[in-house]
């Protein structure tokens, strides 16, 4: 009886599901160095939000964690003004 040989663990991970994609850059530095997320640029925050409307976490959007969090806080800013929905599926 020969003995079979087990799969490699890169082997085994190809066959799920990857998250990979390209980190689409959100934060912009001002002038005075710091770094912010702009709520009015709707076109890269709509990247951020899921088909249902829900913001995308980091492990999607490539963002480290003060990154996410200046995110969600400026995709709450937008749908507050009007700039984004809340929800993008109609019932």
């Amino acid at each position: 009886m020969a003995m079979r040989k087990r799969p490699s663990r890169r082997e085994r991970s190809e066959k799920f599901q990857s998250f990979s994609r390209p980190k689409i850059p959100v934060t912009r530095t001002s002038a005075s160095g710091t770094v912010y997320v702009d709520f009015k640029d709707t076109e890269t925050l709509r990247k951020m939000i899921s088909a249902n409307g829900k913001i995308l976490s980091r492990k999607r959007t490539g963002a480290n964690a003060m990154e996410q969090r200046m995110l969600s806080l400026a995709i709450r800013r937008a749908r507050y003004l009007g700039l984004l929905p809340y929800v993008t599926t109609a019932f």
